[in-house]
């Protein structure tokens, strides 16, 4: 009877086959990352353009008006946001009841899916915008009457501005992926993003530079949402900035995008 030879493989080959398949993993891994961030940049961009349309909805109903951005933040009263409303400033804001919940097809500002390590819960002090979805909003020349310098006070955050205003719309910031860096090196939430330079007055304030808000989070892009509706993606601006809390905003990727200047924001 003819016996059957049992084939097996060599110590050798085993070691070279397990050497392949390690130097392919070694190739895809970083090609699957790099293809799940874009699945994630791309989903951004989608929730941004939900906001844009959003807004230019809320235009629609409202005689030509933006959503104000934080119609009682002359009085710090602080519960009042352009992505939701709260009973208490140590709670986080509730979308339900923000103005632009109606013109959401979920209710809710959905949160950026780059899974940034927000901090979660705290007193007011420690986490001030919570609710905001990883998202900031132009409210200097969109969302409120900042950029006129009109006398009343208060008036400035409870008005906004008119689509009529905008002269280019197509290079008008209205929505971006924000963030702000505190002294540990956290990132909380916040809501809006901020220019370069502060405007008070209906002045430009050129001499020093605001904390930057804008977060590349996106292989050191920001996605921007813009006030004709259409979404990009801008690479960060070569800049050494520290901000409030004394971060170096550009270790944190928090910066603006070039001309690091007021016109991308304004509404000339």
């Amino acid at each position: 009877m003819k016996q059957s030879r049992i084939v097996g493989f060599t110590l050798i080959e085993v070691i070279l086959v397990v050497s392949l398949l390690a130097v392919l993993l070694t190739i895809l891994v970083p090609t699957l990352q790099v293809a799940r961030c874009q699945v994630r940049g791309t989903v951004c961009r989608n929730h941004l353009r939900q906001l844009t349309c959003a807004n230019l909805s809320y235009t629609v109903d409202n005689d030509g008006f933006f959503v104000p951005g934080a119609k009682d933040l002359w009085n710090q009263a602080g519960l009042y946001r352009w992505h939701g409303v709260r009973d208490s400033r140590d709670l986080p804001f509730n979308p339900i009841r923000g103005p632009l919940a109606s013109y959401l097809d979920t209710g809710r500002i959905n949160e950026c899916p780059e899974r940034i390590r927000f901090v979660r819960g705290g007193l007011w002090e420690e986490n001030f915008e919570q609710g905001c979805g990883g998202y900031g909003y132009n409210m200097t020349y969109l969302g409120s009457r900042l950029w006129e310098g009109i006398p009343d006070p208060v008036g400035q955050y409870e008005r906004t501005t008119r689509t009529t205003e905008v002269a280019s719309a197509g290079r008008t910031l209205m929505f971006a992926d924000c963030a702000l860096s505190r002294q540990d090196g956290s990132y909380i939430e916040y809501s809006f993003a901020e220019p370069p330079f502060c405007v008070v007055n209906g002045r430009v304030m050129t001499g020093f530079y605001m904390s930057p808000t804008l977060h590349f989070r996106h292989h050191a892009r920001a996605n921007i949402g813009w006030a004709d509706g259409h979404v990009d993606a801008q690479q960060m601006a070569p800049m050494d900035s520290v901000n409030a809390y004394g971060i170096e905003s550009a270790t944190m990727f928090l910066g603006w995008f070039d001309p690091a200047d007021n016109s991308p924001f304004d509404l000339k």
